[in-house]
C-alpha cells in the first residue's frame, strides 16, 4: 500500500504524460482518501462511517467488490500516511468540474453525518477540503443540506 502512495507521488512529479487509466486511478484514490480523512478526523472510526464511505465510493465509481476493497485499503493507508490534504485535493482540483467538486463535498458530509453526530472536527475537515477544492460557501452549505437530507431519508427520519 505504501508502494501505491509512493507511485502516486512519483507519477505527480514525473514529466511523462499520464494515461487516462492512471489519472482515473489517482482520482479514485484521492477521493476515497479524503472520505477517510473525514472518517478518522474525530479520532474514532465508526463502522457506520466506514459503511457510508464504502457506499459513497461504490456509488461514485461503480467498482467490482475486489477493486473496491483494494481501493478502500489503499485510501485508508494513503490517508494515514499523508503529510497534508493538498496531495489529494490537488488531484481533484485539476480533474473535476465545479459540480463534481460540490458532489465530493456532499459525499464528505454524508460520511460526517453517518454516525448521527455532527462532530466539530468532522465539520472542520469538510470545510477545509471544500476550501482547498475552491467550493463556494453557498455550494458548501447546499452540499451539507443535501447530505443531511439524504442521510435522514436513509435512516427513516
Amino acid at each position: 500500500m505504501l508502494e501505491s502512495l509512493k507511485r502516486l507521488f512519483e507519477d505527480r512529479t514525473s514529466s511523462a504524460p499520464r494515461s487516462a487509466q492512471e489519472s482515473e486511478r489517482d482520482l479514485r484514490l484521492a477521493t476515497a482518501a479524503l472520505l477517510f480523512e473525514v472518517v478518522r478526523s474525530d479520532g474514532h472510526v465508526a463502522d457506520s462511517e466506514r459503511a457510508i464511505m464504502r457506499t459513497a465510493v461504490q456509488s461514485t465509481f461503480d467498482l467490482p467488490p475486489d477493486q473496491l476493497d483494494e481501493l478502500i485499503r489503499e485510501a485508508e493507508s494513503a490517508s494515514t500516511e499523508a503529510v497534508s490534504l493538498y496531495e489529494f485535493t490537488q488531484v481533484l482540483q485539476a480533474a473535476l468540474s465545479t459540480d463534481e467538486k460540490k458532489r465530493v463535498v456532499e459525499l464528505l458530509w454524508l460520511v460526517a453525518f453517518a454516525d448521527a453526530k455532527k462532530d466539530a472536527l468532522e465539520e472542520h475537515m469538510v470545510r477545509k477540503v471544500a476550501g482547498l477544492l475552491g467550493v463556494s460557501h453557498p455550494d458548501f452549505i447546499d452540499a451539507k443540506l443535501r447530505a443531511r437530507e439524504a442521510g435522514s431519508g436513509a435512516s427513516g427520519g
